[in-house]
């Protein structure tokens, strides 16, 4: 009798590449050191940054009118509505609280891990700490006072450039937002940006309003923490051209394919562009 012809084997998943392999591992050595790289020239590449930094330093009168008459104005406006100013203490002390935004940042980079988004995670990571050491480091290298005002509604301790509040509201905000955009519809999407951009404003007024800061500590935090995000997002990007991920828009998020069941293969194969499904 002639033998059964014996069934084709079904096809399965083909494994990576030795060159994909290779190729991701290539990025992910390169990510580490840009993210390292970009963390370290935050600083010193702000530009805007700079010059304000040397506008502080050198006490140039028009600023120092600038942020003398803003706070008093300010000041006094608190001292005349308690309410208001109790709203504006619960939300710089609880809503908008450094640790209150780390926190939510950490939780997002356990989720990362969990989703195996691994250099999405070291980017948020690195983006929240880097920023953080930062702003300490020039806050020690500057040593401005704080605002001393009579009858004051808030204190705070340590220097006061940069604003620590701001830029950690400009780091985590941005954190948030461009992690989880490929999950939002698009519909939805400019009222997220709306959302970010409210709190990073309203940070910096709160700051301000409460006696607490300069109007240019506040601008110098907003300034700082963008650089940071622009550089660490410069490394992420380059990861992606590197790893043969096509560039993306900020309007789709650093990582759209973190709606995908695997955002992040291991290896992401020969072809400029691929992406495995």
């Amino acid at each position: 009798m002639p033998r059964p012809l014996a069934e084709p084997p079904t096809p399965g998943p083909a494994p990576a590449s030795r060159a994909g392999r290779d190729r991701t591992r290539r990025a992910d050595r390169r990510l580490g050191v840009r993210l390292l790289v970009a963390v370290g020239a935050g600083a010193a590449a702000a530009v805007p940054f700079a010059l304000l930094l040397m506008l502080v330093e050198g006490t140039w009168p028009p600023l120092q009118r600038l942020d003398a008459g803003a706070a008093r104005r300010l000041h006094e406006l608190a001292l005349d509505h308690a309410g208001w100013t109790a709203t504006l203490r619960f939300l710089s002390d609880w809503v908008w609280d450094p640790a209150t935004l780390r926190t939510a940042v950490a939780l997002l980079t356990g989720w990362l891990l969990y989703r195996r988004a691994w250099r999405l995670a070291a980017w948020a990571a690195t983006t929240a700490i880097g920023g953080a050491l930062i702003g300490v480091l020039v806050k020690v290298v500057v040593e401005r006072a704080r605002p001393s005002l009579q009858d004051p509604v808030a204190q705070a301790p340590g220097y006061s450039f940069p604003s620590g509040h701001a830029m950690t509201a400009t780091t985590s905000c941005a954190v948030l937002l461009l992690v989880l955009l490929p999950l939002v519809p698009r519909r939805w999407r400019g009222v997220c940006w709306a959302a970010a951009g409210i709190s990073v404003l309203g940070v910096g007024f709160t700051r301000i309003a409460l006696g607490v800061h300069w109007f240019s500590d506040v601008i110098g935090g907003w300034l700082l923490g963008g650089a940071v995000v622009v550089l660490t997002g410069w490394a992420f990007e380059a990861w992606r051209s590197d790893a043969g991920r096509p560039r993306t828009d900020v309007s789709e998020g650093l990582e759209p394919e973190l709606t995908d069941e695997r955002p992040e293969p291991e290896a992401y194969g020969t072809e400029p562009g691929s992406r495995d499904r």
